[in-house]
């Protein structure tokens, strides 16, 4: 059993290191307003898992992967989330930031735990990853139940430890990121991949 938790670890480990939205809306937050952000951030996606683990082990998960409609809902809103922060990004590149209080003045809006709970969320490809392959990774000797609730925990702490680190790596790097012409490019940068997924998730098929 130690055996096959250790493969699903290694699994859940690669699914969490590949780039997507929530390392985007992170690298936003926590170069835009500080590590402590960051961090609020990363919390906020990290209690995103844990409502679909819920939603997941109650079955609405496998009722929202099942169903065309339900699905599209959630995907679009997601899809508009990402778009608007992307948006937001653009349009605080265009301000500029001289010092650091202008920095404050052009901070991302909302808070942060709020931001990355609502960007997990409104993620549907969640829910189908929670309710298909999620279930092949849990070992045969416990219940199914028991099984994905360790599961789901799991990767919410290999998720948490893992934009933790990458969060403190960059609050390393602070004070190159605090270079308005950097913040510039970097505001740039991570509004068009924010819209880029956005559009990327809106055009995504069930």
């Amino acid at each position: 059993m130690f055996v096959q938790f250790l493969a699903a670890a290694g699994v859940l480990a690669v699914l969490t290191v590949v780039p997507g939205p929530d390392m985007a809306v992170v690298t936003k937050r926590a170069v835009s307003c500080g590590w402590r952000d960051g961090l609020r951030t990363a919390a906020g996606i990290t209690t995103g898992l844990l409502v679909w683990g819920v939603l997941t082990l109650v079955g609405l998960a496998a009722v929202l992967a099942a169903s065309a409609v339900a699905y599209t809902v959630v995907k679009l809103a997601g899809a508009a989330y990402l778009i608007v922060l992307g948006v937001q990004s653009l349009l605080r590149s265009r301000r500029g930031r001289a010092d650091a209080s202008t920095a404050g003045a052009v901070a991302p809006a909302g808070h942060p735990w709020r931001t990355g709970l609502v960007s997990n969320v409104f993620n549907p490809k969640i829910a189908v990853f929670y309710t298909g392959l999620l279930p092949t990774l849990a070992p045969a000797g416990l219940s199914p139940h028991l099984g994905m609730a360790i599961l789901v925990l799991l990767h919410a702490s290999i998720t948490a430890v893992y934009l933790a680190g990458y969060v403190m790596l960059l609050a390393k790097a602070r004070g190159f990121f605090e270079r308005p012409a950097v913040q510039r490019t970097l505001d740039r940068v991570t509004g068009v991949v924010l819209i880029g997924f956005g559009v990327k998730v809106a055009a995504t098929r069930h």
